[in-house]
């Protein structure tokens, strides 16, 4: 298989699986983390390698390096490998995901941006999303009728914090995530609750449903919901690691242990937390994005601008928040009607949250 974003935590958790299954690495794809990278190309021996920047290319140790988008796209079109694990961060990751489809490969999709923006072009038959929630759900899924679906959320790193501090917060506690180590952007999307905003979004297009809520849950044990027309629900419990639905995403079933199971009399409680607007000024816009899916590419163009000021130092926490909400309510009549315009749309709310 091709691992895009090997260096990720997504990307090493595929590699754990890898290493334990004892699949065979094609390609890895990774930023700038040529010192890790150096040690995945030792380990797994993969025919091509392709990073972020020109510049790092003689820092890596292998005769086949490339860089840049063209090079992974031109990577997934001319490979052997059968499967692509895409866990690229942000909207990057949306033309190695059409490429992917476009050359039949399976893909396991940790890349949520791929879903929120264009989720109505993207072909889902060969898709298996990894991701705790969406696994939780499809784990659940009987053939009975189904009320509703909840996924669960940490509540970031604030979700704790005073309100009237948040306006003054600094970028290391917003990556201060209570209970999972990840990527900065994320992170701050955690923080937010955006990545939650996303999760609904890709839930609506995976199960084909409006009817999908998120409550916190703080020791993230509990990963999803389903609710049954019958009044009873189901619940999927697991210990907090991305191993179990890699592992899943890539072999499709699975018939030995990933985790250690969860001990309930070790937990000995669980608390459940509404998500509340004075706390996540994004979750005003839970019902309207739900009801018009194509707000998605909104929402992710004006937060990628706005988390890269946040993690600069040029805007405050809540102005994170601030400038999504203004930009989806300039643009909420937008709709794409075809990839090239996800694209130009794209282009436009960054322009415009970049002014």
């Amino acid at each position: 298989m091709i691992v895009l974003g090997s260096t990720g935590s997504i990307g090493v958790n595929t590699l754990n699986i890898a290493r334990k299954f004892n699949l065979n690495i094609e390609a890895l794809v990774a930023g700038t983390n040529i010192e890790l990278l150096n040690k995945q190309i030792k380990e797994f021996n993969p025919k091509k390698v392709v990073i972020a920047n020109q510049k790092d290319i003689s820092r890596v140790n292998h005769s086949n390096v490339g860089f840049g988008e063209k090079d992974i796209l031109e990577l997934i079109e001319n490979s052997e490998s059968k499967t692509v694990v895409n866990a690229l961060v942000g909207f990057l990751g949306l033309r190695p995901t059409l490429k992917a489809i476009e050359c039949k490969k399976k893909i396991a999709l940790a890349n949520k941006e791929s879903l929120v923006v264009a989720g109505k072009f993207i072909d889902q038959s060969r898709l298996s999303p990894i991701d705790s929630e969406h696994f939780g759900l499809w784990y659940l899924l009987q053939n009975k009728k189904i009320s509703s679906m909840t996924i669960t959320a940490s509540g970031g790193s604030f979700r704790d914090y005073p309100l009237e501090k948040l306006s003054c917060v600094s970028v290391k506690e917003a990556l201060n995530h209570p209970n999972w180590s990840m990527g900065n952007k994320i992170t701050i999307d955690s923080a937010t609750m955006t990545n939650k905003m996303f999760e609904l979004i890709e839930a609506a297009w995976l199960f084909n449903t409006r009817k999908v809520d998120a409550i916190i849950e703080t020791k993230s044990l509990i990963h999803a919901f389903v609710n049954f027309e019958d009044g009873s629900t189901t619940a999927h419990i697991a210990n907090a690691s991305m191993q179990l639905p890699i592992a899943y995403a890539i072999l499709e079933k699975c018939n030995e242990q990933i985790l250690k199971p969860v001990n309930l009399l070790e937990v000995g409680n669980l608390e459940f937390k509404e998500i509340e607007t004075n706390r996540y000024p994004i979750w005003e816009i839970k019902d309207e994005v739900l009801n018009n899916l194509d707000l998605g590419l909104i929402l992710n163009a004006a937060n990628e601008v706005a988390v890269s000021k946040f993690l600069k130092g040029q805007i405050g926490f809540l102005d994170i928040s601030k400038i999504t909400l203004k930009a989806l309510n300039k643009f909420n009549a937008l709709k794409a009607n075809s990839i090239e315009e996800i694209f130009e749309i794209d282009k436009e709310v960054r322009n415009y949250c970049d002014s």
